[in-house]
């Protein structure tokens, strides 16, 4: 399995926009096998399922322990055999996907979401995590400019310790672990008022105020956490949306909402 090496120039961007050292072991997209180790281990820390058939996946997706990846103005499907990830993964694709659109004019393009088993590839590593529902593949998009946007965002949130990334060539693609306890705390935390690539941003408020920002980066949508109590109606009239674009935007087949949950508020 090839991979491309960590540019030398993107080591000192990274320097030069403050985002300091990373975590050990974390820190470039070059594939290792303490990289996967540490992916597996992010795995067994949250006693997440290796799902080993369709079945499985499907049952899991009925009980909502994972959930449908159906693709909106910001990303598309490719060759994904099983549209579910964990509600983690969904998340950081509708963030990443949001931000990568607005930078780049076209749809961010996944390729590979949850795996059960059964249908290991030749290729995959023998501690995959893609059974669990957390590994995301995504096509390495061909303009450089986007490209290199890509592997910043990507190397950033992994200096953070929220994922682990994998920059591949056969086919080319990235494999993004994202690791759920450490990804919600990333978007609730004050300093998730940047974009994932470590950019300020200025936010629409949480709750309601009904003002809004330019569509051209990721600060046009918020996140609201589900409050006991709370209906998909109540929090689309606070934040002046409707309940057709909530569930668009957070790839909903159904009003159901749960206390607790990490909702994406679209702009007007």
């Amino acid at each position: 399995m090839n991979r491309i090496l960590r540019p030398t120039a993107l080591v000192v961007l990274l320097a030069a926009l403050g985002m300091g050292a990373a975590p050990a072991g974390a820190q470039s997209l070059r594939g290792s096998r303490p990289s996967i180790e540490r992916m597996y281990q992010q795995a067994q820390n949250h006693d997440l399922t290796f799902y080993r058939t369709g079945t499985g996946v499907r049952g899991a997706a009925r009980d909502g322990d994972l959930v449908r990846l159906s693709g909106n103005e910001h990303y598309r499907l490719s060759g994904v055999s099983y549209p579910y990830a964990l509600p983690s993964a969904r998340m950081f694709v509708q963030r990443l996907a949001a931000q990568y659109h607005a930078r780049c004019g076209e749809r961010l393009v996944i390729t590979s979401a949850v795996r059960p088993t059964s249908l290991r590839l030749a290729n995959s590593a023998d501690r995959s995590v893609h059974p669990t529902g957390m590994g995301i593949d995504i096509r390495k998009p061909r303009a450089s400019g986007c490209l290199s946007w890509l592997r910043q965002t990507l190397l950033s949130l992994e200096t953070q310790g929220v994922i682990e990334a994998t920059e591949e060539n056969r086919p080319p693609h990235f494999h993004v672990a994202v690791f759920p306890t450490q990804y919600r705390r990333y978007v609730n935390n004050a300093d998730g008022e940047n974009d994932d690539d470590g950019r300020a941003s200025t936010r629409v408020a949480t709750r309601g105020s009904g003002s809004s920002s330019s569509r051209s980066t990721q600060s046009s949508r918020s996140t609201y956490r589900v409050r006991q109590g709370d209906s998909l109606w109540d929090i689309a009239r606070r934040n002046d949306t409707t309940v057709d674009r909530l569930r668009a935007a957070n790839d909903m087949r159904s009003n159901r909402i749960v206390p607790g949950q990490i909702l994406i508020i679209p702009t007007r």
